[in-house]
């Protein structure tokens, strides 16, 4: 069958290659898209976005698939496919970067790494580009140098009408505005623009404490971590020991809790922070040392690869009161290898970022916390689901409302607003502007309020 108008790599379901280009980074995910176009510029994803219009066709956006609750993919829709649009550009005048959607973060640090360069992003280095900016974007450099988004300076973006724009804080304001945070909802951006900031070399790996000293370790940690100076980086962690080296064998498979920094300042003021934590209780186990940032970005890629079954749930968080540690003692015990709690701070220099001037709409969040459920086998999904549930209901009363949208499954419409807040209305009137007939809807999606 011709797919008139279509342009790039067209996949539909009598395709070899179909179930491998459906499949994302999520196994419990199994959408089965009517077509699939692999973009390799923007007019492909011009004409793909009229292509749907004129077919009437529910349309995902995927980039580097890792969205957890499948949103890269829709059933009997069109699935526009970013994942081969791979150019990056650095300018060591200005220290930016344009990057395309296609990217993952590896890419990236690949890319900047070798002129001491880095902007913030997650912490798994297969987690694509757009997502994860759209969303907000926090990991280990989010005290230093603020979130992904306080560091992008403009983006290209193909419209729901088709038109191909420029946003940045000069052209098409109020959409600038919006991208930065409010997820997909408003066009598919092409290119990012971002800002780079010096990072070769960082100290980073874990700590662990033994699970029994975790009410010590987290009282002690919600009052240390605001007070640090931004270049000291750490998330609490409640987790497994991985089966895996450098941790020893005793060790493997052990129920911890402990914390994973990132540390930028002179190397000789690290031992001063380490020492505290140790002084607070006896570590289990410690590995850290210099190491080159993107090594730091790939600590995780080989213990959470493709294919694994995730559920998982999110909250701000601006205080952990006694109430709340208590449930961390109740529920903290993980069910398995691979499933976890973090609690991220975004703090530092993501609070020097007025509350008005990006989508973002907690910026007084000292923390976003994720409680992961995540096993390779789908009959123990039952169990990691019950566990995340209990635990993020037993928490949620204690947290500020809304969480991370990268951090959802499809939760409704009322999880939304409570994760702008005071900033959904505003995103609402823009995606009225921009797309009035909420055609990028599969997503965590705000609905556009026509006056």
């Amino acid at each position: 069958m011709e797919h008139k108008g279509l342009t790039g790599e067209v996949i539909t379901p009598k395709d070899a290659q179909y179930n491998e280009a459906r499949t994302i980074y999520n196994a419990m995910v199994d959408k089965k898209p009517a077509l699939i176009v692999k973009c390799h510029d923007q007019l492909d994803v011009v004409n793909a976005v009229h292509y749907a219009r004129k077919n009437n066709m529910e349309v995902s956006v995927r980039g580097g698939g890792h969205n957890g609750a499948g949103l890269a993919v829709v059933d009997n829709g069109l699935v526009i496919d970013l994942s081969n649009m791979k150019e990056i550009k650095i300018d060591t005048v200005t220290k930016t970067a344009s990057v395309g959607a296609g990217c993952t973060w590896g890419d990236v640090d690949r890319a900047t790494h070798e002129h001491g360069l880095a902007v913030p992003s997650g912490i798994i280095s297969t987690t694509g580009v757009g997502g994860l900016t759209l969303g907000g974007g926090h990991g280990y450099l989010t005290r230093k140098y603020g979130l992904t988004i306080d560091n992008l300076l403009s983006a290209d973006v193909v419209l729901a009408n088709g038109d191909f724009v420029h946003a940045s804080k000069d052209k098409n304001p109020d959409l600038f505005w919006a991208l930065r945070g409010g997820g997909g909802n408003f066009g598919i951006v092409t290119t990012f623009k971002f800002q780079l900031h010096p990072v070769k070399n960082v100290i980073a790996g874990p700590l662990f404490w033994p699970l029994d000293k975790l009410e010590t370790t987290l009282k002690w940690y919600r009052d240390w971590l605001p007070q640090l100076p931004d270049d000291v980086y750490a998330f609490y962690l409640e987790n497994a020991v991985p089966p895996a080296a450098p941790f020893p064998e005793d060790i493997q498979g052990k129920k911890i809790c402990g914390l994973l920094w990132c540390y930028t300042g002179p190397v000789d003021g690290f031992e001063k922070y380490i020492q505290q934590a140790r002084d607070v209780a006896k570590p289990l186990f410690e590995f850290t040392g210099e190491m080159p940032y993107p090594n730091l970005q790939q600590m995780f890629d080989e213990l959470y690869p493709p294919g694994d079954q995730w559920y998982w749930k999110g909250d701000f968080v601006r205080e952990i009161p006694d109430g709340a540690i208590a449930e961390h003692l109740r529920f903290g015990e993980v069910p398995n290898l691979k499933s976890g709690m973090h609690l991220y701070p975004v703090n530092g220099a993501a609070h020097k970022v007025g509350k008005d001037e990006t989508a973002w709409g907690k910026r007084d969040a000292n923390w976003s916390m994720v409680i992961a459920g995540v096993d390779p086998d789908p009959a123990n999904m039952g169990k990691i689901k019950s566990w995340a549930r209990n635990f993020w209901e037993a928490l949620h009363p204690y947290s500020m409302g809304g969480a991370y949208i990268n951090f959802m499954m499809e939760e409704g419409e009322e999880r939304i607003r409570g994760s702008y807040g005071d900033t959904y209305g505003r995103l609402a009137k823009i995606k009225a502007k921009y797309d009035p007939e909420n055609f990028f809807h599969v997503n965590q999606n705000i609905k556009p309020l026509n006056s």
